[in-house]
């Protein structure tokens, strides 16, 4: 291929790249990959910044992981149960701490808590786990270096737990929705989509829609049992961003039009998210 026609090829591409596009909300497909692929990492317009140590406590999900941590810290090692998980003493502890509500616990009253009954806390062993932070041995836990080092850093920690539940943690994990990916593939665009609109009330929906406006292929899923499988993507996309990642953090406030319709959800980003993450928008001209 001669020399110019090369250059101008990689020209044409190159410019294809840095378009702005539309489903994209104005960012191109090459700052789309960074986002994607490099969520967090300094090419990417999403950043963390610092918090205080008032901001800190408002992180549902940060202080109940600092708390089981603090607990294996201090009893050296916690034994688990046969099926792996947290004894019920440990968990009804946790629990009564309040750091976040579970539903089913609250409209049952559970008289004995076990570790399958609050959804957060099976959340927190394993993001402990798979953030390093935590090994487990012969069926105990135990804190390793990094984990007793991180845990005295609010800012360390919670960088680390996020980036962890984006990126190792599986999403679908805890619903019926299926192992589609709805949600976690793709989540940073979602950071700046509610970084962009979220500082009014909208419907779920509104993000869902331009989720997959954005990401069409994640559509191509099983035809829903239940209804249109549409519908149900975005519920499951709603669920999985908004009523577990961003609630954990302390990132959004919900409302419901009734407790079981997730159906009319709205959101709205608390203040704690623009403290939190900073998105540069597309630079154009």
């Amino acid at each position: 291929m001669p020399e110019d026609l090369q250059k101008h090829l990689e020209r044409i591409v190159h410019e294809q790249n840095n378009r702005p596009r539309p489903e994209f909300d104005g960012y191109s497909s090459s700052e789309m990959h960074a986002i994607l692929h490099f969520t967090f990492e300094e090419i990417s317009p999403i950043s963390f910044q610092k918090l205080d140590a008032a901001d800190h406590r408002k992180i549902p999900i940060l202080n109940q992981i600092k708390y089981l941590a603090n607990m294996i810290k201090e009893a050296g090692e916690i034994k688990l149960t046969k099926l792996g998980f947290l004894p019920t003493d440990l968990v009804a502890d946790i629990y009564a701490q309040g750091f976040i509500k579970d539903g089913y616990v609250e409209r049952r009253k559970v008289k004995q808590l076990k570790e399958g009954d609050v959804t957060s806390i099976t959340l927190s062993r394993i993001l402990l786990t798979i953030s390093g932070l935590v090994k487990k041995r012969s069926n105990k836990l135990s804190l390793t270096k990094q984990g007793l080092e991180t845990i005295q850093n609010d800012g360390d920690l919670v960088q680390l737990i996020m980036k962890t539940y984006g990126l190792k943690f599986n999403w679908a994990y805890f619903d019926g929705y299926g192992e589609n990916g709805i949600g976690q593939i793709r989540f940073g665009f979602s950071l700046i989509l509610l970084s962009r609109y979220g500082h009014e009330w909208q419907r779920d929906r509104f993000y869902a829609q331009k989720y997959f406006r954005a990401f069409p292929d994640l559509l191509n899923v099983p035809d829903s049992l239940y209804g249109d499988s549409i519908v149900e993507c975005e519920d499951c996309y709603s669920y999985r961003f908004f009523e577990n990642f961003m609630t954990y953090f302390g990132l959004v406030d919900i409302n419901s039009e009734g407790e079981f319709l997730r159906k009319n959800l709205s959101v709205i980003k608390t203040d704690l998210f623009d403290k939190l993450i900073k998105v540069e928008w597309p630079k154009r001209g």
